[in-house]
């Protein structure tokens, strides 16, 4: 992979990891578009951890908030909506590092998570012009493990796990800003969790599980660019989404997904253009 390549695969990570358009679908289907034909995982894992450091700078008040009192109820929902993610992953490691290297259910993930936007929009309505005159920016322990298990179902490359983690709070009746900053605070530790993973593969010299080819897979050099490119435009993406979250809706996003979601399908079991 050349560094202009893993340059624009962290703009992509950094857009679509905090806009709900999955970033892990863009990831296999750019990679598929420029032809990179060694498995991804790592170099996926190194994008992560430069939108890890997005996140934490952007919200680096509420992370101190929760650092300064860990005895509250949000860390306490924050470890319930963790749980079912680490459950998946770890029963379905194997599907997923093949649904990764082969992008087969990428059509269909795609139009789920456009399903799930739209479903969110519209129960987020209902709750508005219902009885309760504003959404909480509380929560409770069933609210966090409905976002848990939104998460967990992304752990499918091209189901996003934002619009996932958002659709499950908004059906929820949770305030807007707070189901962004929630979703995005979840981020970090599935994100660690990602990394911990491929480093454990890496001490076990397992290079191949740990995304990195016999052939010397993708150069230090690029991903060091991809991680500083996901990262910086990381950044800005967290910056527009809590705004858009909080004065927008997220239509245009379900009408994306799902037209990315049936070209997909059309070249899979059509054109055979790309898969």
């Amino acid at each position: 992979m050349s560094i202009i390549h893993a340059i624009l695969l962290g703009v992509i990570q950094g857009l679509t990891e905090f806009l709900p358009v999955s970033s892990s679908g863009h990831l296999v289907l750019f990679q598929r578009l420029f032809g990179i034909s060694e498995p991804a995982l790592l170099f996926d894992t190194m994008l992560h951890a430069g939108t890890l450091a997005a996140v934490v700078t952007v919200l680096w008040k509420d992370i101190w908030a929760i650092l300064r009192k860990l005895n509250q109820p949000l860390t306490l929902y924050l470890i319930i909506a963790t749980v079912p993610t680490v459950i998946a992953a770890l029963a379905f490691r194997k599907p997923l590092e093949r649904a990764f290297e082969t992008g087969h259910f990428l059509g269909f993930a795609f139009l789920m998570t456009s399903a799930l936007l739209i479903a969110a929009e519209l129960l987020a309505r209902r709750d508005r012009s219902g009885s309760v005159a504003s959404l909480p920016s509380f929560m409770n322990w069933l609210d966090a493990l409905v976002i848990g298990l939104m998460q967990a179902v992304a752990i499918i490359p091209g189901v996003s796990r934002s619009g996932a983690t958002l659709s499950g709070a908004l059906s929820r009746g949770l305030n807007r800003d707070f189901a962004a900053r929630f979703s995005f605070l979840l981020s970090i530790p599935a994100i660690l969790g990602a990394i911990v993973f491929q480093l454990k593969d890496l001490v076990k010299g397992d290079a191949q599980a740990a995304g990195v080819s016999a052939a010397g897979g993708i150069g230090t050099a690029a991903m060091i660019a991809g991680t500083i490119s996901a990262a910086v435009v990381g950044f800005f993406a967290v910056r527009l989404m809590l705004k858009i979250v909080r004065e927008k809706s997220l239509w245009g996003f379900a009408v994306y997904t799902g037209v990315l979601g049936a070209l997909v399908l059309l070249d899979q079991f059509v054109l055979k253009l790309v898969f």
